[in-house]
């Protein structure tokens, strides 16, 4: 039975399971309301009227509010309404059949095209243009290119190409591209020399990184170049050798030549044989003379030679090689192999001193590790091609 409360304040009116739904049930069309449908309808009513925000019911409020249901979407796919059906599916199928061999198709005829076709083929080496090239001649270039004189330029494997343009010694670095319908272009960027390197008898450039750079006699004349001659740098050592190496000559030039007055042009040859002592060979008079520079301090090392050469020669008129690597003294050695000490800022002796032998000192113990070569001194004649 439904129970209602008839308070004052108007609570909450309880109604049983079926009145409910004969609520929310929609009326038959074809069955006429009755009293009880009627009073259904009036208890449902004063049910919503006391359900609100603030548990009273909304002065004035004659409508009841009804929450309907809200149905989920229905969702319907991309594909139209015939292809869900069997032959909708047969007929999409062979549609896309149609499709895929179009495909196919079209690239194998471009494919063909591209590949058969006579305005891809490289017909002369005038197809092929050079950029970059100024120690290298064209035709040094185009060897590599040999082979694909008369081949469609798309079967040209560039990657290969670069690499073997890369293996000429001039070559630092290359690009290969082509250029539709029938060319190529080449751009390389050759290596700069900056020493003359004695390898065995000849006289060869070498580059900042220790490579060897061959070149006629006669170009190198003609190019006019002027480098000292290093000599340490040996085609069989490995680049991991021979790179260190030059950077160390170009440490050892450019603090030389820091002031501005250009030492280096003065140098006949440079040995690189020992990472760290770099000997040189500069004009004394008749003969060269061998110094020893050590690895650092090269500039005022040389000072400390210019400033005392003159005293050096007239108190050792056989002076062949001086010692520089040491801070405390400097090692001279004669022609004939005898070494002596010297401070570099020698006090005056007196008369008569002159005619005394040198006093020998003993060696400190830095001068004892790195003791002077003991060889006879053979002068290296100026290279013409270093001048």
């Amino acid at each position: 039975m439904p129970k209602t409360d008839s308070s004052k304040t108007r609570g909450t009116t309880l109604v049983n399971d079926d009145l409910d739904e004969a609520f929310l049930r929609p009326a038959s069309a074809s069955r006429p309301r009755s009293d009880r449908d009627a009073a259904v309808d009036r208890i449902a009513a004063k049910a919503v009227d006391s359900v609100g925000d603030t548990g009273r019911p909304s002065p004035g409020d004659d409508q009841p509010f009804l929450r309907t249901r809200r149905r989920p979407p229905v969702r319907q796919g991309f594909l139209p309404a015939w292809a869900r059906t069997r032959w909708g599916r047969i007929v999409l199928l062979l549609a896309s059949l149609a499709v895929a061999g179009g495909a196919v198709w079209t690239v194998l005829a471009t494919r063909n095209f591209l590949e058969n076709d006579p305005r891809f083929r490289i017909d002369t080496a005038a197809s092929i243009q050079t950029v970059g090239n100024s120690q290298l001649t064209r035709d040094d270039l185009l060897s590599v290119f040999g082979a694909d004189i008369g081949r469609n330029i798309f079967f040209i494997p560039l990657a290969t190409r670069r690499a073997e343009l890369e293996r000429i010694p001039w070559v630092e670095h290359a690009t290969v591209m082509r250029i539709l319908p029938n060319q190529l272009r080449v751009a390389v960027r050759e290596r700069t020399p900056i020493a003359f390197a004695r390898v065995g008898d000849q006289v060869k450039l070498v580059d900042a990184a220790g490579v060897i750079l061959d070149m006629p006699p006669a170009m190198i004349a003609s190019r006019h170049f002027s480098f000292p001659v290093v000599t340490g740098i040996n085609p069989s050592d490995p680049l991991s050798v021979r790179t260190p190496r030059m950077r160390l000559y170009q440490r050892f030039i450019a603090d030389l030549d820091s002031e501005g007055q250009k030492i280096s042009s003065d140098l006949s040859e440079i040995d690189l044989s020992d990472p760290e002592d770099v000997r040189a060979s500069l004009p004394a008079g008749a003969t060269d003379m061998l110094l020893h520079f050590g690895d650092e301090k090269f500039l005022a090392r040389y000072r400390t030679y210019q400033s005392h050469l003159a005293e050096w020669q007239q108190q050792y008129p056989h002076l062949a090689s001086v010692d520089l690597r040491y801070d405390t003294q400097v090692v001279l050695k004669m022609a004939d192999g005898h070494t002596a000490d010297t401070d570099p800022a020698p006090t005056a002796q007196p008369a008569g001193a002159a005619a005394m032998p040198a006093p020998q000192p003993v060696p400190s113990a830095k001068a004892r590790k790195h003791p002077a070569p003991v060889r006879k001194h053979t002068a290296v004649a100026h290279s013409g091609a270093a001048g």
